[in-house]
């Protein structure tokens, strides 16, 4: 068959999930309270974040930046999830799905960078608290925040471009809940193993190279701890450090095993699953694993609920 497609004309029909798709009205229901928890627990955080003077430090300032990034990450595929369990067609235009993937993996990449950032942050503050000011001053924290983003949408910019050339010419049924980079490229009818491998070393690149500040950063950071004398103090140090690990080891482990590991060894069914939780489940839980874990930021949105709601109350 030759490949005459045309991509403008081209669309996509995703599947979703199986299981879900047999009671559309109450899948859009479960979505849509995850995507609304997700918008109000992390606006919750920058609201917080923004109007407590203690919290203006580079570290929530990060962190702030990071419930930015995770409401963007829900954002570029949930309303188009909603919309695919009450439509009939399930259909998405070429042009939309190419947007969908460039953004999503762009999201992804800067929050892997984001993360990386915020660990070599606690690493300064554990490790050389006396220069922490010095260097992490407003300036160099934009900058670094303006390069996160720079870096995801500039590094995934070349995979989507060369993925949007691919013929496709079978069948368009993405099994996927979005347009996710291996169940789009598996309906082309072209080799697509030279860009796999591509895509793949990308991902190492990337993901890998992000990770390994992490770890050097926390060896770093264990190594200062354990300098410590007192019980007490090695426990209020690792406490500040405690809420982006536990982030960390989610969002991580979940997307080495998508993105890090031979395409031979991919099952779509097991990628789809995986993917919700670096998606949607780890978006969701971070404003819930930092305000429970971080006294800091719990104070403060206790102050802003007192603020808000019971001092209005008496008046």
């Amino acid at each position: 068959m030759p490949f005459s497609n045309l991509t403008s004309d081209l669309e996509f029909h995703i599947l979703g999930f199986s299981v879900l798709m047999a009671s559309p009205i109450f899948s859009f229901l479960i979505i849509l309270i995850i995507y609304i928890f997700n918008m109000l627990g992390n606006s919750l955080i920058i609201a917080v974040i923004k109007m407590d003077c203690n919290l203006h430090k580079p570290m929530y300032f990060f962190l702030s930046s990071l419930s930015l990034v995770d409401m963007s990450f829900t954002t570029v595929t949930l309303p188009k999830t909603m919309e695919v369990f009450l439509s009939q067609t399930k259909n998405i235009c070429f042009a939309c799905c190419m947007l969908q993937m460039y953004f999503f993996l762009a999201v992804g990449v800067t929050e892997s960078f984001l993360l990386a950032l915020m660990s070599y942050d606690r690493y300064l503050a554990i490790c050389n608290p006396l220069r922490y000011s010095g260097i992490m001053t407003s300036r160099v924290c934009i900058i670094m925040i303006l390069g996160c983003w720079m870096s995801g949408l500039l590094s995934v910019l070349l995979p989507v471009i060369l993925i949007s050339k691919l013929p496709f010419c079978q069948s368009h049924n993405i099994n996927h809940f979005f347009c996710d980079v291996s169940p789009v490229i598996q309906l082309s009818c072209s080799n697509i193993s030279k860009l796999e491998m591509f895509i793949f070393l990308t991902a190492v690149i990337v993901i890998l190279g992000t990770f390994s500040v992490i770890v050097l950063s926390y060896i770093g950071i264990v190594v200062s701890i354990l300098r410590i004398t007192t019980a007490r103090g090695k426990k209020k140090t690792f406490s500040t450090c405690a809420s982006h690990l536990t982030v960390v080891l989610i969002y991580y482990g979940t997307i080495i095993f998508m993105y890090v590991r031979p395409k031979s060894k991919s099952n779509l069914n097991m990628d789809k699953q995986t993917s919700v939780f670096y998606s949607v489940v780890t978006p969701t839980l971070n404003p819930l694993i930092y305000s429970l874990r971080n006294k800091e930021v719990k104070n403060s949105l206790q102050k802003l609920i007192k603020k808000r709601f019971i001092v209005p109350s008496f008046s």
